[in-house]
């Protein structure tokens, strides 16, 4: 198995020190209340190691999209008590991320205590990687750790323009990270299965190149699929199709077939005309009504993918399978849920890419049986299509 290797800390580089450690609180928020704590919650173990090594730590993270303003909606003293609650610990409050405020709390702060600076994104500096800004956001610290692999593929202030004013290390996440989503799309043990779907082909585009030649087998479902069914000359009726995007799907499945990887659609799909609809049928792939839309994957195709799923020694899943946020169309996406964990259970890698895929395995209760669910939607996928993350690259060994 491949496992990349990340500069990591012990307790002797930051004991005593004062941390900026990064961290992803980029969490969905509705009515005043966080709605899934997941990704705080995954950056328990990295803070604990700072705590029990007497670290004087602050977090600083993203929150929503307030466009380099002030805006209370996107404050992260919102989500203080949540903080507090998946940690077991007090949080100090800061409302700014750089400046007089900080230093003076990181003078106040006592061996392993903790404050949450306000959201970076309320200076427009930080998406603009402003080297200024990046080196007054590092100025009260002795070290910083990236541990937000989710904001890894953004070079920002605080995800890589303090690294080359701190000692800097990669969290425990971050490594995870690396280790898990390395082993399946840098060596991966074959069998390897790669499951693809959500609403877009123009996403995956770039996963492709870069894993087809690795893949044994590469399932295609969601509304993507319904470009490649329409590349083979199937009516697809209303269903998702980019058209600009047919010529790849004809080339992509002629050079699976000459490399021998074996490319599953879906042989049935649950249809209704439209989104908001209350009844749905199951229809062939060849028999698509012309004003229907699928917007699921039918029974046959779920055997079938299950089936194919079976030997696998690893699989990397990006994408739903239909719109499981609906029930009506929840099954399929359900299905491969169970499938990848039989998989796991039998001894494969298994790796959910993080996004829509991860919020359905943690839905459907899946989320503890298999092998990894990757925090980062859009870094997961470009780490898959090989690129470099600027909040990750430079802590390779």
């Amino acid at each position: 198995m491949f496992a990349m290797r990340l500069k990591t800390f012990d307790q002797g580089d930051v004991r005593g020190k004062k941390v900026l450690m990064r961290v992803d609180f980029n969490v969905p928020f509705k009515d005043g209340k966080v709605t899934d704590d997941a990704r705080i919650r995954a950056h328990a173990g990295t803070l604990k190691k700072l705590m029990d090594a007497g670290a004087k730590v602050a977090l600083v993270s993203h929150f929503g999209r307030p466009k380099g303003q002030v805006n209370p909606a996107f404050s992260l003293a919102q989500i203080v008590p949540d903080v507090e609650k998946a940690y077991g610990l007090k949080v100090r409050f800061v409302d700014d991320c750089v400046g007089p405020r900080v230093e003076a709390a990181m003078r106040d702060l006592g061996e392993g205590e903790v404050v949450l600076l306000e959201n970076s994104r309320f200076h427009p500096e930080e998406e603009k990687d402003d080297p200024a800004f990046a080196e007054l956001m590092a100025k009260p610290f002795d070290v910083f750790v990236m541990d937000a692999f989710s904001a890894a593929h953004r070079a920002n202030a605080s995800t890589a323009g303090v690294i080359p004013h701190l000692k800097s290390f990669a969290g425990d996440l971050l490594v995870r990270e690396g280790e898990m989503l390395g082993a399946v799309s840098e060596n991966p043990a074959k069998p390897y299965a790669l499951i693809l779907g959500g609403a877009k082909v123009s996403d995956k585009i770039a996963v492709v190149g870069n894993l087809l030649d690795k893949a044994t087998v590469i399932l295609i479902g969601g509304g993507m699929a319904y470009t490649f069914l329409k590349a083979e000359g199937k009516e697809i009726g209303r269903s998702l199709c980019e058209e600009d995007r047919l010529d790849f799907a004809r080339e992509t499945l002629k050079k699976a077939r000459a490399m021998g990887v074996k490319v599953l659609l879906p042989v049935d799909s649950v249809v209704a005309s439209g989104l908001d609809a209350t009844e749905t049928r199951t229809v062939a792939s060849d028999a698509m009504p012309a004003d229907m839309m699928g917007l699921d994957i039918g029974p046959r195709t779920i055997a079938e993918f299950s089936a194919a799923l079976r030997g696998a020694r690893s699989v990397l899943w990006n994408g739903p399978m239909g719109v499981f946020e609906n029930a009506l169309f929840a099954e399929g996406t359900r299905a491969i849920c169970q499938a990848v964990a039989d998989c796991t259970a039998s001894g494969a890698v298994t790796v959910i890419g993080g996004g829509d895929t991860a919020s359905a395995v943690r839905q459907f209760g899946f989320a503890e049986r298999v092998s990894h669910v990757s925090t980062g939607g859009g870094a997961s996928l470009e780490y898959c299509e090989g690129k470099k993350l600027p909040g990750m690259a430079p802590f390779e060994l």
